[in-house]
């Protein structure tokens, strides 16, 4: 009698399924998407009405729509595991219920039910089994890795990586390799934590909770470790130890957080010919979340007495009114020829009249200003003028800029102009500078040259990456040339004396329309050399843990506009952004192992879910920019940004997920690691990147070791022992990756989210690995203070 009574209640449950998938089948039926979910629904219904009347055919009936299941599904997606999970696991685990229930609905001797039990079991381990190595052994394209010192480079920004890592990316040409090799392919999973050196500097404060996210990668210079802390503290550490020297906190107050408190670097600099009264001969440097340049002796962390104002300058001066937060300094400097080049971060999305993006350049040893470059006013060179101010809202330099000592040119990754959806209100210099590479003569401040990569940016593709300096192969010979990585995946090759494309670009026609029509571009730029996008998103990507959520976003899908790449922004309904814009390629850049010639890239591929939101509509949710909410700290970016003094406000899903579960619409993997033939453009491996372990439905973590591939933001390092060490993704682990496979071969668990770019040094004949586990907001890792070395064991 119980077994009945739960056979029953199974029913019940089935046809509670089978409504849902009516309804919402129906609704996607007529949305012009897939009718199967409408079909399953009538039979899950029916199976269950019959269960729940004690009728054995609902089984049957269930066991039927299993299998037709299963047909459909190899039909729709074939034997790709992701793609699988949503259609064939949940309809499997009711396959097993319903064959359990089967008993007392019509009572068989023993033989039928051992029958039944060994085709239940035998159909799990086939669904379960395909799927695993439909995951596990993902098809890959692979093909062979070139020798090393295949190529030879010099470094045109006349600083060496080996012993020291001088600067951010390395050096300034932001190849992110080390010639180190103590650390090699064979030892690499002998790797041990060395020491472990905690900030101390952790959120206090209910203002700045939540909003933390070190991402320093530190640079090593002798006999010193120089990093910076979420909040600015400028620190100096022991390489072998990780015990502090010294450390100096310029106390910026929790009100200038932007989105995040991160400071992803600072720079070293030498006085060239310093005497000996010379006031801190060598000194770091770093911008600051309320907008100054600060620095301090690199041997005591004491201000320098000559630079600006007691060690500091303003950098803000000359932008008219800066509500706090408004204006920071997330990336550390470039230094070129004793220039240091600034650009900084503008909030973003909070309204058009936002403070400048002005670029400027700073004498490094005395800190007065060199020159500025206001792109809408050219005639400005220094400050403004009196009662004037640099022009407000134009695009910005948020990221880190690469430079090249011999030409003396910086190139600035250029971001958008302000409020990112709305084009409208641009000046024709705005459009001509805005999502480009811009190199900057530093004795000048003048541009030498300028690559767009998108032609009136309304998708917030605003270039995050340095370009890294390479020597290029073009027939018996080389070229001074870049490679340029964005978020839209694409990589442009340029000659980095003109700016001339040295691989293929071409305009290709793309989507117009939306609000704007006639401010859409009818063609963009697409790179012939190398893209990281994948495919444009079908009804059929749509993903989920069961059918029922593959149906919402199916739904969601055949309701939005969406016409493929560059599908312009809509407000009567919501348009899908493809790639989103984390990228492609975010801040973390790419990797080059200059003696293979071998590009590293770790990527993104999610889609963004948006609408602009009509100004009315955004008045009365209150949406309002940060100058009439002083102290406010907003939350992801695009979430409900104002925009205001356009139009439309935008709100931007990032990612695109379910509101209930959390779980992302567009199907695994979201994140993937790729080596790719610096000279042919060609793709030797390619894997997702992060495994599920902190992902799940309703944010409950899996602790699952399956290779997902996850959201990810923080770089890749190369060595010359055919490793690549990386963190970056949400599964909070640093691997040490095989050059030659693409294959994990370490890991570690971070003390905390690892969403900075390592960077590796030797000291005292001994090769370290260091990495910033601080964590980051936007990929919800957990927030921490920890600076994790590792090293091979003593021998």
């Amino acid at each position: 009698m119980v077994g009945l009574w739960l056979a029953r209640l199974l029913g019940l449950v089935l046809a509670l399924i089978g409504l849902v998938l009516v309804g919402g089948g129906g609704w996607l039926a007529s949305l012009g998407g897939s009718f199967y979910y409408v079909l399953a629904g009538l039979g899950l219904l029916a199976s269950g009405i019959l269960i729940m009347a004690g009728r054995a055919s609902g089984a049957w009936l269930y066991i039927f729509v299993f299998f037709a299941t299963l047909l459909w599904a190899y039909w729709e997606v074939g034997l790709h595991g992701w793609a699988l999970v949503p259609r064939v696991v949940a309809p499997a685990v009711l396959l097993v219920l319903v064959i359990a229930a089967m008993p007392p609905l019509a009572p068989w001797d023993y033989s039928w039910r051992s029958a039944f039990a060994g085709i239940a079991a035998v159909l799990v381990l086939m669904v379960g089994g395909g799927v695993y190595i439909a995951v596990v052994n993902a098809p890959e394209v692979q093909g062979p890795l070139p020798a090393a010192g295949r190529l030879a480079m010099a470094d045109p920004s006349l600083k060496d990586v080996g012993s020291d890592w001088p600067a951010y990316g390395g050096t300034y040409s932001a190849r992110r390799y080390s010639p180190l090799a103590e650390i090699n392919r064979d030892n690499v999973g002998k790797l041990q934590r060395a020491w472990v050196y905690h900030t101390g500097d952790l959120p206090d404060s209910e203002l700045a909770k939540g909003k933390y996210g070190a991402e320093t990668t530190p640079l090593k210079v002798g006999d010193t470790l120089y990093l910076c802390s979420a909040m600015n503290i400028m620190i100096a550490v022991d390489p072998q130890t990780g015990k502090e020297r010294w450390r100096y906190d310029p106390k910026v107050s929790d009100d200038w957080i932007p989105y995040t408190a991160a400071c992803r670097g600072v720079t070293y600099f030498e006085v060239p010919d310093a005497g000996p009264d010379q006031v801190c001969p060598t000194r770091v440097i770093e911008g600051t979340l309320d907008g100054r340049l600060i620095a301090v002796d690199a041997k005591t962390g004491e201000p320098c007495s000559d630079f600006g104002d007691n060690g500091s300058v303003d950098f803000k001066r000359g932008m008219g009114e800066v509500v706090p937060g408004m204006v920071s300094m997330t990336s550390a400097p470039t230094i070129v020829r004793g220039v240091i080049v600034t650009g900084h971060q503008v909030l973003d999305g909070q309204k058009r009249s936002a403070p400048s993006g002005v670029i400027q350049g700073f004498d490094a040893v005395t800190g007065e200003q060199r020159w500025a470059w206001d792109m809408t006013q050219p005639e400005i060179t220094g400050q403004p003028p009196e009662g004037k101010t640099y022009t407000r809202g134009t695009p910005n330099m948020w990221t880190t800029a690469s430079g090249d000592e011999e030409l003396g040119l910086v190139y600035l990754p250029m971001g958008n102009s302000a409020v990112d959806y709305w084009s409208g209100a641009r000046t024709d210099a705005e459009n001509e500078y805005s999502t480009s590479l811009v190199a900057i003569d530093v004795e000048t401040g003048k541009p030498a040259w300028h690559f767009q990569t998108v032609h009136k940016d309304v998708w917030d593709y605003d270039l995050g990456a340095q370009a890294t300096l390479v020597d290029f192969p073009v027939g018996d010979g080389t070229v001074p040339a870049l490679i340029l990585p964005s978020k839209q995946g694409d990589m442009y090759v340029l000659n980095r004396e003109t700016g001339e494309p040295i691989t293929g670009v071409e305009e290709r026609p793309v989507p117009t329309g939306g609000v704007e029509p006639d401010q859409r571009s009818p063609t963009q730029p697409f790179s012939l050399y190398h893209t990281l996008r994948k495919p444009e998103l079908t009804e059929a990507s749509m993903w989920g843990m069961s059918p029922i959520d593959q149906m919402v976003c199916r739904i969601e899908f055949r309701r939005s506009s969406y016409e493929g790449f560059y599908t312009a922004p809509t407000s009567d309904q919501h348009w899908i952004e493809y790639p989103g814009y984390n990228g492609g390629t975010d801040w973390g850049g790419i990797a080059v192992d200059p003696s293979r010639g071998v590009i590293v890239a770790n990527y993104n591929d999610m889609p963004n879910y948006n609408r602009l939101v009509p100004r009315a509509e955004a008045d009365r949710k209150g949406w309002a920019p940060r100058s009439q909410q002083r102290g406010a700290i907003g939350g992801a970016e695009g979430a409900g940004d104002p925009q205001a003094g356009t139009p439309y406000a935008i709100n931007v899903n990032a990612g695109w997920r379910l509101p209930v579960t959390g779980l992302l619409c567009k199907e695994p993997p979201y994140g993937g690691i790729r080596a790719i033939d610096m000279e042919t453009g060609k793709t030797l491996w390619d894997r997702p990147f992060g495994e599920a372990r902190t992902n799940g439905p309703f944010g409950i973590p899996s602790m699952l070791p399956i290779t997902i591939g996850t959201p990810n933001n923080g770089g890749a390092v190369v060595t010359a022992g055919g490793v690549i060490f990386v963190a970056a993704a949400t599964d909070n682990l640093i691997r040490a990756i095989d050059m030659e496979t693409g294959e994990t071969l370490w890991s570690d668990v971070l003390p905390a989210g690892g969403q900075a770019t390592p960077m590796t040094y030797e000291a005292n004949g001994r090769q370290y690995l260091v990495i910033m586990a601080g964590g980051h907001h936007f990929m919800e890792t957990p927030i921490g203070d920890a600076l994790v070395a590792y090293a091979l064991p003593q021998q």
